[in-house]
């Protein structure tokens, strides 16, 4: 019978080493878990960031369409359609940046005093 005989591991498992000079095994302990509630929360972060996008791709979607289903025989209200599209983006930086205008006129590209001035034009509230 062979003797065994154990030795601790740096990491916490047991090397055995034989006295017949057979190469020692390791066994390495396993990894400790992750904190599976920290895990939750980022992957529900993960999933509303995504949720968000999809809803903004979906309006996004929608106001294409309803430009596509304009009859252009009747005619066309082209100041209308530009006053509308442009309150459609207006709400849809306010509602990305939790109605902060100076964010909302940098997602924009415009200057915070032109975004004031046409929510004030168009009366946006938010």
């Amino acid at each position: 019978m062979r003797a065994e005989r154990a030795i601790e591991s740096g990491r916490g498992g047991l090397q055995r080493s034989s006295a017949e000079g057979a190469p020692p095994q390791l066994r390495i302990a396993e990894a400790p878990e992750l904190n599976r509630v920290q895990n939750l929360v980022s992957l529900a972060q993960t999933l509303l960031k995504e949720a968000e996008a999809l809803a903004c791709d979906k309006q996004f979607t929608d106001e294409s369409n309803r430009l596509h289903r304009l009859n252009i025989s009747e005619g066309v209200d082209f100041y209308r359609e530009i006053e509308r599209f442009e309150i459609s983006l207006i709400k849809l930086a306010l509602d990305q940046t939790g109605g902060h205008q100076a964010r909302a006129a940098r997602l924009l590209h415009i200057k915070p005093t032109t975004l004031h001035s046409k929510i004030k034009l168009y009366g946006i509230g938010y």
